[in-house]
């Protein structure tokens, strides 16, 4: 072949398309939770549509009930090796390896969906995300999920009622407060609790609305204690970076749009999460208790005295992580007491 040719060749190659990151090859999403019921199912659907929509090139599939065969443990590693590109994940179940995000689950920290959303875009976020970054895996949307304790056969009240109760909560600096309280705590997948409570080796647990609905945890334990948040859970979608960095600029703006999207239906899904825990747990007549005020100010004092000491003990970063949260949900809400009349609601038609 003549040299003339060989440069025609050359230029013709490097006008064409890059097929690795233009023409991405499908992006699988895996998650744990019921299709078609539970609010991240849903919202990740959202999703998936609304980038489909508007990124050509990108073809995303949903996996639920971890029908990838990836642990919920497993779902860490797959990511950072880009066996997997994308999963619906809890940051506290990465806490092992990332401890800052243990930030993620902390009790009473994030006192409603309000605050969750303020903190989105904020200092607090991107800082989430270069953590996440350095670990192989890319935030995607902002999902802040409420939840309340359940139990099998009493009702929890403040932390005395918790004492000799086999309970899970899925994060160890959690798990301190309950261990502070009494508890003897476990640490299995929120997918491993309804087997655990039917044989009794889980007396309750500490889990999203969402979750006790869609696990049909509803079945097992019949009292719910609701109505002021500690337990709050950021479980996103993230991305593995390896399969980040491989879009174009063009599919990375799709994917942020579309991410938005979900969010805003994500907070509407949840902010009527705790009502459809009252009907349905009423509907098989169970129990609904509303945590009194003081009830809820004991379990925050106990939380503030372990869980967030443990977690500013863990390094530098993870101490102004913290102090940063708090000053940027009290902008929002405004002294203290304010504060704390936020996180306490009481609704006496309950």
């Amino acid at each position: 072949m003549r040299f003339a040719d060989i440069c025609r060749l050359v230029l013709i190659a490097s006008s064409l398309p890059d097929l690795g990151t233009a023409f991405a090859q499908e992006i699988r999403i895996s998650h744990q939770w019921a299709e078609g019921i539970d609010g991240r199912d849903r919202a990740a659907r959202v999703f998936v549509e609304e980038v489909e929509s508007r990124a050509k090139g990108l073809k995303l599939r949903i996996f639920p009930k971890s029908s990838l065969n990836i642990k919920p443990g497993d779902v860490l590693g797959a990511l950072r090796s880009n066996r997997l590109e994308m999963a619906v994940y809890p940051l506290t179940y990465a806490v092992d390896e990332v401890p800052e995000f243990s930030l993620a689950g902390l009790p009473g920290l994030v006192p409603d969906l309000d605050a969750a959303r303020a903190l989105k875009g904020s200092a607090i976020q991107t800082t989430l995300q270069e953590i996440a970054e350095n670990n192989g895996v890319h935030i995607v949307s902002w999902w802040w999920s409420p939840g309340g304790f359940f139990a099998k056969r009493r009702e929890i009240s403040d932390p005395k009622s918790v004492q000799g109760l086999k309970m899970r909560a899925a994060e160890p600096l959690f798990e301190m407060m309950l261990h502070e309280a009494g508890a003897v705590v476990t640490n299995i997948p929120s997918t491993e609790a309804y087997q655990a409570l039917q044989s009794g080796s889980l007396d309750a647990i500490l889990t999203s609305y969402e979750g006790f609905i869609s696990l049909r945890l509803y079945e097992q334990a019949r009292y719910a204690t609701i109505g002021s948040t500690l337990f709050m859970s950021l479980t996103p979608l993230v991305m593995s970076l390896a399969t980040w960095n491989g879009l174009t600029l063009e599919q990375r703006a799709a994917i942020e749009q579309s991410a938005d999207i979900s969010d805003a239906y994500f907070d509407a899904l949840q902010r009527d999460a705790e009502r459809r825990v009252v009907t349905t747990l009423i509907g098989v007549g169970g129990a609904v208790h509303r945590m009194t005020k003081e009830d809820f100010l004991n379990w925050l004092e106990l939380a503030q005295r372990t869980a967030w000491v443990g977690y500013t003990k863990r390094n530098p970063q993870a101490q102004t992580l913290l102090l940063t949260t708090l000053q940027k949900i009290l902008e929002k809400f405004g002294t203290k007491d304010d504060l704390i009349d936020s996180i306490y609601k009481e609704d006496p038609k309950d």
